[in-house]
């Protein structure tokens, strides 16, 4: 199905705009507020879909503001969407419109509202700016959009402690990856005077200014996407924050790690298999780099998980442990590059990006149920739920089951991809990763049993299941998490192996623009 190329504008356009009409329509009437932004958001995701079937069917699109001539880089903005940016897309689009369904219910009673729609609106605008651009600069003005909206939405609650103190945590944190960003941007428009993922990705010539933004983007991108041991900011971010708020943090810390893919596998993926170090090639030490901090992760996430006694700040620290099964995946898939295990691998951790989007992001819906209806977090106050709150319950079954890696769920079919992949590069690097799979599901059966099993508390009594939109919003992740794991060879086939040829093809990428000369 074709679509004109000014869909790509208009998908972040939309909520862009939407995020400056929002007040307005709120001092109208706050239900007419919720009812146009769940609108403005099922219509971006509806144009991001047609906008996959159309880049997944014909190839990349792209779209230009400003000059058409590539020489001119200060006044031109460049849309380029290949297979990887539109998979990032669904997964943002999707993780923000069930959270606005769901903060209905959840956020009726806070003040401010009208602040915190528009936030998450400008949010949504700067993730999908940052895995739709094609060029360096404007990739940072999304990333600073996404850091802005992203500390105030952590900080929403102001008038819990811990909520201030993440939310000024996270903006240090992310004020000084933005400025690693520009600096390594700046490093290479004065060689190359090109800001053009593209461009630069063909005239790059890897001398020492190249390497020092190699370093610079990867370290301010995996600090952000929260891998080890750059991941101090994230467990307090994501424990502290509405929940609402946490499952779209989890869709903003993946622009991040996309931002990783892009800067390896296209910005340098020209010169880095060309060139060795030590005798090695460059992208197998990246590669193994990855794959070792992979490996950290898991086990940090993992073990940390285990002694937390908040259910918000449990999943977080599993959700680094997932990212870090994300890293082995694609490590694996540098390190054995041209293999086909090395793209098994590849896919592997491709599809555990989307799966981890869901499976934590339900978890986290979760928790936030259990907080409206019990007014609390920590694990050593809850129990019995189970009888008040069945479809809660269930829905934490899927999300735990799923997060563990057990069959027949979405988790399973991503984490067997990257076990089978890893075994073939080393094997012991696959026994850690199915052992912490084991550990993270007894965390997960003692959250089980502490927050809905055992007996009922009596303040619990007369705990009701939460209202139907929260219900709803957990729903529709538990049916897609349940219809992945059913039909993986479907997803990975039509949406996963397309987005990792697009990452492995980069001449494609290049050509578009370069030969194009769009």
């Amino acid at each position: 199905m074709n679509v004109p190329d000014y869909t790509i504008a208009l998908v972040v356009a939309i909520p862009l705009l939407g995020a400056f009409l929002t007040p307005l329509v709120g001092r109208i009437n706050d239900k007419l507020r919720n009812i146009f932004v769940i609108l403005v958001l099922t219509l971006n995701a509806f144009l991001v879909f047609l906008l996959a079937s159309d880049v997944l069917t014909t190839g990349i699109k792209t779209y230009v503001f400003g000059a058409q001539d590539i020489s001119y880089p200060i006044v031109r903005i460049l849309f380029e969407v290949d297979a990887m940016s539109i998979f990032m897309a669904i997964i943002s689009s999707i993780l923000v419109t069930v959270a606005v369904i769901y903060s209905w219910s959840f956020m009726k009673e806070n003040t401010g509202l009208d602040k915190y729609y528009t936030l998450i609106l400008l949010l949504t605008a700067g993730m999908l700016g940052m895995v739709l651009t094609g060029d360096m600069f404007n990739f940072f003005v999304f990333l600073e959009i996404t850091s802005i909206a992203s500390c105030a939405l952590i900080a929403f609650w102001t008038h819990k402690g811990e909520s201030v103190e993440a939310g000024f945590k996270y903006i240090v944190i992310s004020a000084m990856g933005a400025l690693f960003v520009l600096f390594a941007i700046a490093l290479l428009y004065g060689q190359y005077n090109a800001l053009n993922i593209a461009l630069l990705s063909s005239v790059i010539q890897y001398t020492f200014l190249d390497k020092i933004a190699l370093v610079l983007l990867i370290v301010a991108l995996a600090m952000k996407a929260g891998i080890v041991p750059m991941h101090m900011w994230l467990p307090d971010s994501y424990g502290s924050a509405p929940s609402s708020i946490s499952i779209i943090l989890v869709s903003a810390t993946l622009a991040s790690l996309y931002g990783v893919f892009r800067v390896i596998f296209t910005l340098y993926g020209n010169v880095l298999s060309k060139i060795a170090n030590f005798g090695i090639p460059v992208n197998v030490l990246i590669g193994w780099l990855i794959v070792a901090l992979a490996v950290i992760s898991i086990l940090i996430g993992v073990f940390m998980a285990l002694i937390q006694s908040d259910f918000k700040r449990l999943i977080a620290y599993g959700a680094v442990a997932e990212l870090g099964y994300m890293f082995l995946g694609i490590g694996t898939g540098i390190v054995a590059l041209g293999t086909a295990y090395g793209k098994t691998a590849l896919d592997g951790g491709i599809f555990h990006v989307i799966n981890d989007a869901l499976d934590v992001g339900l978890l986290f819906l979760v928790a936030g149920a259990i907080y409206y209806a019990t007014k609390e977090t920590s694990l050593d106050k809850l129990g019995g739920l189970a009888r008040n709150m069945k479809y809660t319950t269930v829905f934490f079954i899927i999300g735990f089951l799923a997060v563990a890696g057990m069959p027949p769920l979405n988790g399973f079919a991503s984490k067997l991809l990257i076990y089978e992949s890893t075994f073939q590069l080393n094997p012991i690097l696959a026994i850690v990763a199915i052992l912490c799979s084991i550990l993270l599901l007894a965390v997960f059966v003692k959250v089980f049993y502490s927050a809905f099993m055992g007996p009922q508390l009596p303040k619990f009594k007369d705990v009701k299941e939460v209202p139907k939109s929260m219900l709803f919003s957990m729903g529709i992740i538990a049916c897609i998490i349940v219809i992945f794991g059913l039909f993986p060879e479907f997803i990975i086939n039509n949406l996963v192996e397309p987005a990792a040829n697009a990452l492995i093809g980069y001449s494609e990428y290049i050509s578009q623009v370069v030969v194009g000369g769009i």
